[in-house]
C-alpha cells in the first residue's frame, strides 16, 4: 500500500491519500479524542500520537492537524497507522457511527427556501470540490438577512488563508449569483 501527501494551505494539517474509498458518504472531523474513541478505531489511533489535535475524513483522502512538534517527526508515525488500520480491513467507522452531514442544524426562514437552495447548489458544485482539494470540506449552515453562515472542516478549521477564501472567494462568488447575498460567515 503507497500512501501518499500533499501539503495543505494550513501549515498544521497535512493531507494523507490512501489510494482508496476512506468515507462512503459525508464527512466526518474530530476535534477531540474522546468523541475519536467513539467514532473511528483509525481517529483514536492518530490521536494516541503526541501533537495531533484533529482528524478529519472525507471520501478519499484524510486530513491530520498538528497542535505541536515538526511534519517530519510525525509523518512516518501517522503513515504507519493509517497503513496498518487500511491493511487490517478493519472499518473506518465504529458500529452505529455514519459519516457526518448537518443538515439537521440549519436555519433559514421558509421564504428564503429558494435561495438557500441556490445557495446550496453552488457551495456543492464549486466550492466543496475545490475545498477538498485543499483537505477540507465546508458546509451550509444558515442564511438570515443577506449573510451566509459556512461551517469550515478539515484542514480549512483554523487556517491562516480561511478569512480570505471565505471573504474574497466564496462570497465574491455567492454575491455575483445571488444579489440578496451581503456576507458570508464562519460558524
Amino acid at each position: 500500500m503507497f500512501i501518499q501527501t500533499e501539503a495543505t494551505p494550513n501549515p498544521a494539517t497535512l493531507k494523507f491519500l490512501p489510494g482508496q474509498a476512506v468515507l462512503e458518504t459525508g464527512t466526518l472531523d474530530l476535534r477531540d479524542p474522546a468523541d475519536a474513541a467513539k467514532s473511528s478505531p483509525l481517529a483514536e489511533r492518530l490521536f494516541e500520537i503526541k501533537g495531533i489535535n484533529g482528524v478529519f475524513f472525507g471520501s478519499d483522502f484524510i486530513t491530520v492537524t498538528k497542535s505541536d512538534g515538526e511534519w517530519p517527526q510525525l509523518k512516518p508515525a501517522i503513515l504507519g497507522a493509517i497503513m496498518e488500520h487500511f491493511m487490517s480491513g478493519a472499518p473506518l467507522l465504529k458500529a452505529g457511527e455514519t459519516g457526518g452531514n448537518d443538515d439537521e442544524n440549519e436555519f433559514f426562514e421558509a421564504a428564503d427556501e429558494e435561495i438557500v437552495t441556490t445557495i446550496k447548489d453552488l457551495i456543492e458544485t464549486r466550492v466543496r470540490p475545490a475545498v477538498a482539494n485543499d483537505g477540507g470540506d465546508i458546509t451550509f449552515r444558515g442564511f438570515k438577512e443577506g449573510v451566509v453562515y459556512l461551517h469550515m472542516k478539515g484542514a480549512c478549521s483554523g487556517c491562516p488563508s480561511s478569512t480570505a477564501t471565505l471573504r474574497h472567494g466564496i462570497q465574491n462568488l455567492l454575491k455575483h449569483y445571488v444579489p440578496e447575498v451581503v456576507e458570508v460567515r464562519p460558524v
